[in-house]
C-alpha cells in the first residue's frame, strides 16, 4: 500500500506564492505519474498537473503560466509550486499517484490518493 502526505498549504493574498510538498511511502515498486488536483467549496474534483516519472509535465489551462509541478524519484515525493495566485485557485489541494504494487506475487497498477491541503487566497 501507498500513503501520500500532503504539505505546505496555507493562507496567501492575492498574486502570493506557496509550494505544496506530498511524499509517498509504504510498500510499492515503482510510482509512475504523480499529480495534484483541487476542490473548491461548491465544486467538484478538478485535475490541475501530472508529472510522469521521466519528468514530463501536463498542466490545466486555469494554472499554466503560474503553477510548476515537479518531482524527486530519489525521495517519491512531488511538488506544485503555485505563484500568483488568484482567489479561485482557492480550493483542498489534493495528491494523486499511479503505484506499480506486489501482491501474492502478482503486480498490480493502483491508484491513490492524499488527505488533502488546505490553499486559501484572500485579502
Amino acid at each position: 500500500q501507498v500513503q501520500l502526505v500532503e504539505s505546505g498549504g496555507g493562507s496567501v493574498q492575492p498574486g502570493g506564492s506557496l509550494r505544496l510538498t506530498c511524499a509517498a511511502s509504504g510498500s510499492f515498486i515503482s510510482i509512475h505519474a504523480m499529480g495534484w488536483y483541487r476542490q473548491g467549496p461548491g465544486r467538484q474534483r478538478e485535475w490541475v498537473a501530472t508529472v510522469t516519472h521521466g519528468g514530463s509535465t501536463n498542466y490545466a489551462d486555469s494554472v499554466k503560466g503560474r503553477f510548476t509541478i515537479s518531482r524527486d524519484n530519489a525521495k517519491n515525493t512531488v511538488y506544485l509550486q503555485m505563484d500568483s495566485l488568484k482567489p479561485e485557485d482557492a480550493a483542498v489541494y489534493y495528491c494523486n499517484a499511479d503505484a506499480e504494487v506486489s501482491f501474492r506475487g502478482r503486480l498490480y497498477q493502483q491508484n491513490y490518493w492524499g488527505q488533502g491541503t488546505q490553499v486559501t487566497v484572500s485579502s
